[in-house]
């Protein structure tokens, strides 16, 4: 009888958790609109053009899903799914890949982000943010080295920064 009661006790504080007051059950956040990933994109593209690199240049939504992608024609094969990988990476962490490449050395407590399916660790990719929100990243490949891709990146940031507080 006793196991019955406290079983019967069980099913109804089950049965009466819900959500908690004031949770939504559907949640709202801030994008980029396909024409702002793509002016961002092709102001990163264009900087690097400027500085003599030729690059490719991936923006993602928040979730890493890609938005769009650019090749300079003259980029290496590999830019394109090195540029994604950076901007997926990116936003997964919500970090920095150059950060994150200073964070998982060989022998630090996060080396293993390095072994993780996707996971690209070379500078070029950076978070973008509007009104303290996450809503994409970008990644650029193909400049000479890392610090260069990341310099285009920012660029091209700096060039959507006043349409980001929307």
């Amino acid at each position: 009888m006793r196991v019955r009661y406290l079983l019967m006790a069980a099913i109804s504080l089950i049965a009466s958790i819900g959500p908690a007051p004031g949770q939504d059950a559907l949640v709202t956040y801030k994008s980029l609109s396909p024409e702002l990933a793509l002016d961002l994109a092709r102001a990163s593209l264009g900087d690097c053009q400027k500085r003599g690199y030729q690059v490719a240049v991936a923006v993602v939504d928040r979730f890493g899903v890609t938005q769009v992608m650019l090749r300079d024609r003259f980029a290496g094969a590999h830019t394109p799914a090195t540029a994604t990988g950076k901007a997926w990476t990116a936003a997964s962490f919500r970090t920095g890949t150059t950060e994150l490449n200073a964070i998982s050395q060989p022998g630090m407590m996060q080396a293993g982000l390095r072994n993780l399916p996707g996971v690209v660790v070379i500078g070029g990719g950076l978070i973008v943010e509007a009104g303290g929100s996450l809503v994409g990243a970008i990644g650029v490949s193909g400049a000479p080295g890392g610090d260069a891709d990341e310099a285009c990146a920012k660029a091209g940031i700096e060039a959507i920064r006043d349409r980001l507080d929307f």
